[in-house]
């Protein structure tokens, strides 16, 4: 029998950030091995995994993703597993995640169900993005299944209640990285300079009615400069700045309505500023769409269990599962865990009581969908 705490703990010493997960790897690899039988296969991808488990009488394969990456986040918890990798946490709960998907593994290798059963252990969810090549890979469509579901800690919610909705969960993301190249100089002497402060400075300022004059008021949008980078000294005035953040949007539509105004936007800004504007979008990650069905069959799983269910808000959070929704009927919900910090804060302290909770939840909506 695992023991799920044990196993949390310990992927939580070992975080590693997107396509780095190797000790990750090799630490669900030993866990799912101690379970194998001869219905399981495992396919490794990058530093991901897969793990196909046979129905006892399939009519189509259901799907369960984890994603298992860390953050480049110093954990500030004191707790006495904290991170061994400098620099590194597991502040967005991928190590419940992984744990949970653990669990509910082990009881359906003890237990089939009819259908068949993949799980995805996902890398990079993060950054730069795994869920859309790894939905692109070979390994992937061998075992591509007909409907897929997953589960994303929520700290402000209860130990024991789960959340989610039909229609949209996440937003549509985007990073976003500004580079400004102008001329730097003396400070007794702007007028032989081109100052990239004043011109970072304005664009974040001029920037903030991309949004409230493009695009539609019902469809919310958002776009946040997190850090902004300049100069090195006093006396000196920077010829370089940086400014890096995000992009949000409630429709799909919208991301690019707002990508298109900060691209005119940065034209306007070279020409007044004489300066060189480079734009950098990073990663992107497609909204988090739940499909009404499977919403309901997952309500209808937990009816009579000790797991209470209630409708969740969207959240302008992002979440690169999204891309494997866009593909495959199915839905994300959020698992309480009652942490005083939230999500990618050094501080973030999950109740470990969650864990088996979100394997109840889990297995039964497995149970309801193989039915």
């Amino acid at each position: 029998m695992l023991d799920l705490q044990q196993i949390r703990r310990k992927l939580h010493q070992i975080p590693e950030l997107g396509f780095q997960e190797k000790k990750t790897q090799q630490y669900l690899l030993e866990n799912i091995k101690s379970l194998e039988t001869d219905k399981v296969s495992i396919k490794l991808w990058e530093t991901g995994i897969l793990v196909f488990v046979e129905g006892k009488a399939p009519t189509k394969t259901i799907g369960y993703r984890a994603d298992i990456d860390g953050l480049p986040i110093n954990e500030q918890t004191g707790l006495s597993f904290s991170s061994k990798h400098d620099g590194k946490m597991h502040a967005c709960g991928h190590d419940f995640h992984m744990a949970i998907a653990l669990g509910v593994l082990e009881k359906i290798i003890l237990e089939p169900m009819n259908d068949h059963c993949l799980f995805i252990f996902q890398p990079a969810e993060e950054g730069p993005g795994g869920a859309l090549p790894l939905l692109q890979s070979e390994a992937f469509q061998l075992w591509r299944p007909d409907i897929v579901f997953a589960l994303h800690i929520a700290p402000e919610l209860p130990v024991g209640t789960v959340a989610s909705k039909p229609g949209l969960l996440f937003a549509n993301t985007s990073e976003l990285f500004i580079d400004f190249a102008g001329k730097g100089g003396h400070a007794a002497y702007p007028h032989l300079t081109k100052d990239m402060t004043v011109a970072a400075s304005s664009f974040v300022v001029q920037m903030q009615q991309i949004v409230s004059r493009n695009v539609n008021p019902l469809e919310a949008s958002v776009v946040t400069i997190g850090k902004m980078q300049s100069g090195f000294v006093q006396n000196a005035i920077a010829g370089t700045a940086r400014l890096e953040g995000t992009i949000r949007t409630q429709h799909p539509d919208s991301i690019n309505t707002v990508k298109n105004q900060l691209e005119k936007l940065i034209k306007g800004f070279e020409i007044a500023y004489d300066c060189k504007i480079e734009v950098d979008y990073g990663a992107n990650y497609y909204q988090v769409y739940n499909q009404a069905e499977q919403v309901k069959e997952f309500r209808q799983a937990l009816a009579g269990s000790n797991v209470h269910y209630q409708e969740a808000e969207p959240a302008m959070t992002g979440e690169d599962f999204g891309y494997m929704l866009k593909e495959i009927p199915g839905f994300m919900f959020w698992l309480g865990v009652d942490s005083a910090y939230g999500l990618h804060h050094a501080q973030l302290n999950p109740d470990e009581a969650a864990l088996n909770v979100g394997v109840e939840a889990v297995h039964l909506t497995f149970s309801k969908l193989s039915q």
